[in-house]
This record gives structure tokens, C-alpha cells and sequence, in this order.
């Protein structure tokens, strides 16, 4: 079950709650201020921006020349996020939500590896574009200062004057000229995910509450102000933006549970007959989805696959693959699984945005 908008104090939040495992996500902006940003200078364009802090050629797949385009552009961009840490995510365990995790202690290593887990996801899948975290400078292109009245023009009763000389006027001291628009600040997403109850492997609920959150978000619209040289926001709801998500991506884990020989008192002949049986076919094994804290503590193997569907029915991509564990799971295996989270990529997303 997803319930978003439960949080008055966030611009954004969610509760997930799948099987005995909920998670509160909770997301925050704030403003970063580019004078804060170390060896940060003014740009005047998204492609110096991508230069300076991007940059770094990615390998491209065969495609047409606007999908390259467009891909490297968003990679620069997720580079130019990275570098300026414009996410923030914390998980937080230590709420009393297994007896593993007592309330009140320090962050768990499981929690810290979490939380770079759920970071590396958002960079490494593009999930937010720079384009809704930039806040831009557009000065105005009229002179606030007064037009001054032209000279009369000489005549008979007003002759020139020796005084007045035909000078051009500096291009430097032109008021008047366009300026450039610049980068003033940007806007950064504090995320907190709150684990309340866990049972079982949390990376795919606390993914699944993260993007909803996501799009529960609504930042407020910003500007900045040239007389006050700070960045004020609008407090009008109706004025305040969603955010833009790239996908979004599905995270689904997976257990590998090998079925090991039955106990008890065995004659030597079956017990021959057994290892007979182990030599020509490998045991059993079952792939079990949405593990619960026991499946977790038996299974030898874990997977956890993030799909990523087209809705324009050009098939799936597939993000990451992280397994670890054994080598139970083969090709077919991992193929099966793989077809499997795609299969159920249209289902979850079809939650997500019913929420």
C-alpha cells in the first residue's frame, strides 16, 4: 500500500508498507547558494554548466544522432549533480524496527550502505534532471534609471555651444544592453527514509517510498532577487512545481533457497543412492520474490534487479543487477528473473502513480 502527502512540514512524502515492512519518506528542499559552491563561477549557459562540472564522454549505444544527444546531455548532467551533492538521502534504522535495530543508537553500517546504495541509484539512473534544480538569474533589460530628454536641436535663437562636443558613448556604460542570465543558486533534496517495521531485505520498499515521495514533491517557485541578492520563493501554492522523474525505475530482490538433504536415519544404500543422485543433477534450488525476515535468514543467495519500462514498447531496460551470495543462479536464472521484474514493472508503476 502507498499513501503520499502525509507529511505537512515536507514538500513531499510517502508511506510504503509491503508485507511487514513500512518505510516513511520524507523530502525536503533547500537552497544552495552558488557562492557557497567552491570554485564556482557565474554561467551564462546550460552547455558551460555541463562543461565545466560534466563533461566526461559516456559510451553511447547505436542510436540516432537526437538519442545521443539526448543521453549524453542527461549523463552530463547527473555528473554535474554528483559533483555538486544536490542529494541528500539518509536512511534511518534505529527506530526499534527489528530487535536487530534498538531505538536511539548510532547509524548502523547497514544503514550507511543503504543510503550510498539509494544515492548511487539516483545518480547512476538519472532519476532527477539539473533542469528542475537550477534557479536562474534573468536581469531585466531596461535601465531602472531615467531615460534622460534629448538636447534641442540648435536653431538661429539657440546656437551650439563650444561646450558641446559629439562624443560616443562607452558600450561598458550602456545600461541599456541585454544581460546575460546566470545560475544563482540550486536546489537541494534532503530525503530521509524512516524504516518503522522491517522484515526482510528494505532496498525495494525503500526505493518504491522514495519515488513516490518524488513525485509527491512540489518545490516552490524561486528567483532571484537582485535588490535583496538572495533567493526569495513564492508562497503561493498554485505557483509551486512538480518534479520531473526520468522513468521511473523499479528495484525488485529476489532469494535463492537451496534445498539441502533431509535428516534422519538413512541405510548406507540410500545413502548411496543419494550421492548418486547429487552427482548427476545438482540440487533444487526456488527463487523466492519479496522476502520476509525468515525466507531472508535461509535463502544462500540474494539478487536485486532495477528495471527500468518504455512506455513507447521499445522493451525494458535494465539498470543495475547486484547479486551476492553464491553462484546458485545461472544465465537462465538471472534471465528468468530479469523477465520477471520486467513483467512487473507496468504493475508497480501503474501503484506509483495511483497514489
Amino acid at each position: 500500500s502507498i499513501n503520499t502527502g502525509s507529511l505537512t512540514h515536507c514538500h513531499g512524502s510517502a508511506v510504503v508498507r509491503a508485507g511487514d515492512t513500512a518505510v516513511v519518506c520524507g523530502v525536503r528542499g533547500e537552497i544552495l547558494s552558488a557562492q557557497d559552491v567552491v570554485d564556482h563561477r557565474p554561467a551564462t549557459t546550460v552547455e558551460e554548466l555541463r562543461r565545466r562540472y560534466g563533461g566526461h564522454a559516456t559510451r553511447l549505444d547505436e542510436m540516432n544522432e537526437e538519442e545521443k544527444v539526448k543521453r549524453k546531455a542527461r549523463a552530463e548532467d547527473a555528473e554535474e549533480m554528483a559533483y555538486l551533492n544536490l542529494l541528500v538521502p539518509n536512511v534511518e534504522l534505529s527506530t526499534g524496527c527489528s530487535p536487530s535495530h534498538l531505538p536511539g543508537g548510532p547509524p548502523s553500517e547497514e544503514a550507511q550502505a543503504l543510503s550510498h546504495r539509494v544515492l548511487t541509484l539516483m545518480h547512476t539512473s538519472q532519476l532527477i534532471s539539473m533542469d528542475e534544480m537550477r534557479i536562474w538569474h534573468h536581469p531585466t533589460t531596461q535601465s531602472p534609471l531615467p531615460s534622460p530628454s534629448p538636447p534641442p536641436e540648435p536653431s538661429p535663437s539657440n546656437p551650439p555651444t563650444s561646450t558641446s562636443l559629439d562624443i560616443p558613448n562607452d558600450p561598458e556604460d550602456d545600461t541599456t544592453s541585454p544581460q546575460p542570465s546566470t545560475v544563482r543558486a540550486y536546489w537541494t533534496l534532503h530525503i530521509t527514509l524512516l524504516v518503522l517495521s522491517l522484515s526482510g531485505p528494505p532496498f525495494a520498499t525503500l526505493w518504491t517510498a522514495l519515488i513516490a515521495a518524488l513525485r509527491n514533491t512540489r518545490l516552490p517557485l524561486a528567483w532571484w532577487d537582485a535588490d535583496a541578492n538572495t533567493v526569495l520563493c513564492s508562497p503561493a501554492i498554485s505557483s509551486a512545481k512538480p518534479l520531473t522523474l526520468n522513468g521511473p525505475p523499479m528495484a525488485m530482490g529476489f532469494g535463492v533457497f537451496e534445498a539441502g538433504p533431509a535428516g534422519g536415519l538413512v541405510s548406507s544404500q540410500q545413502q548411496a543412492k543419494e550421492r548418486e543422485e547429487e552427482e548427476e543433477e545438482k540440487e533444487k534450488s526456488w527463487v523466492l520474490v519479496d522476502m520476509d525476515g525468515f525466507e531472508a535468514g535461509v535463502c544462500a543467495e540474494e539478487v536485486t534487479v532495477v528495471v527500468r519500462g518504455n512506455r513507447k514498447g521499445r522493451g525494458m531496460e535494465v539498470l543495475k543487477i547486484e547479486k551476492g551470495g553464491g553462484g546458485l543462479l545461472g544465465r537462465e536464472g538471472m534471465r528468468e528473473v530479469v523477465g520477471l521484474a520486467g513483467e512487473r514493472w507496468e504493475e508497480w508503476r501503474e501503484m506509483v502513480e495511483g497514489s
